[in-house]
Formats: structure tokens, sequence, C-alpha cells
């Protein structure tokens, strides 16, 4: 049996957390469901990471960079409406097939708003950083001025919304949603069940 180094092991709990994260939330997410997913004992989870804090936290930022590592990729050599229309199209495929994504992001914003009104800023700071990044690279690669970078992420929350809620992709409330996805984004399997 190949033994894994504690990079390794690290990114395999990242990965756990996601999944389990996104599933139950913060609160409802035991380090022993983490831990036995991952196939460690706890003191051996808490050796790579200094706590469920810590953990979740790793968990919320793989998200947004890999949200914002995907629009690099994507928008690469685009530019404006393009650029914008390649992301978007990218967000919608992601978001269909890897939903716990998705739903991780969903937690996240719960727990943010949770360990800020308990006083906790640095988990928010560490998020909105995060998402600070996000919105930078939807500027900077689309070239798009503040207004139109803002409805660009504006309309990826309110598809997130409507996808965590289920709604089929031939509903009302998606009229009007496929123009920052582009021709081929489709909201197929999004479902949030």
């Amino acid at each position: 049996m190949v033994r894994m180094s504690a990079e390794e092991r690290r990114e395999s709990v990242v990965r756990a957390a996601i999944d389990e994260f996104s599933q139950r939330g913060y609160y409802g997410t035991s380090t022993e469901a983490i831990a036995k997913r991952v196939g460690v004992s706890q003191p051996y989870l808490f050796r790579l990471f200094p706590g469920k804090k810590a953990i979740f936290a790793a968990a919320a930022q793989r998200c947004i960079d890999e949200m914002r590592e995907l629009f690099e990729k994507v928008a690469e050599g685009l530019r404006g409406e393009d650029a914008l229309h390649a992301m978007g199209d990218a967000y919608v495929q992601v978001i269909q097939e890897r939903p716990e994504l998705l739903r991780m992001q969903m937690q996240t914003y719960i727990t943010v708003a949770a360990a800020e009104a308990e006083g906790e800023h640095e988990f928010a700071e560490l998020v909105r950083g995060g998402w600070g990044r996000l919105w930078d690279t939807v500027h900077l690669l689309s070239g798009a001025d503040v207004d139109r970078t803002t409805t660009f992420l504006a309309k990826g929350m309110l598809i997130n919304t409507y996808a965590a809620m289920g709604f089929p992709p031939e509903h009302r409330v998606w009229q009007g949603m496929y123009e920052d996805a582009g021709t081929t984004g489709r909201l197929e399997n999004c479902g949030g069940g």
C-alpha cells in the first residue's frame, strides 16, 4: 500500500470536507464524519488542521479558488462579452457536474453570517477576500465595467439560488437567465436535491 504524504492527506481532507459540509453544513457536520470518509483518525485529522473551523475554511476557500481558476482558464484569450459567456457557460457546467460545489457555496454564506453574528470576523474576512479575488478575476479578464461585472456575478448568485431550490430548467424563473451563460448554458440537473 502506498503511503500518502501529509499534503496529499490534507488534499483528501479538503475534498471530503466539501462533500460533508455541502450536505450537512458547518454545524451539522462532525469532524468524525470527515475523518471516516478520508480513512484517518480524528487525532490525525487535527494534526493536519488545527480544528473544524480550519477545515471548513480550507473547503470554502477551495470552492472559491476553483471557480476563479476555472474562469481564468476558460476566458484565456477572450475579452468582453465573449469572456463573460465563456465563464457563464463554464459555471453552469461545473455546478451541473459537481453540485457539491454549489451546495458548499451556499453553506459558506450561511456560515459566514453565523460567524459574523458571533463576532468571529476572521472567517468572514477570508471568504470576502476570496470573493474579492473572484470579482477582480471576472472584472479584469472580461474588461467589463463595474456595473457589468456586478450584474454578471449577481446573476450567478441568482442561478445558485434557483438551482439550490431545485427549479426545473423549463420553469419561468429561468427566463432571461441565459444571456450571461452564452447560448449553450443549460441548467439541466442543477436541482438542490
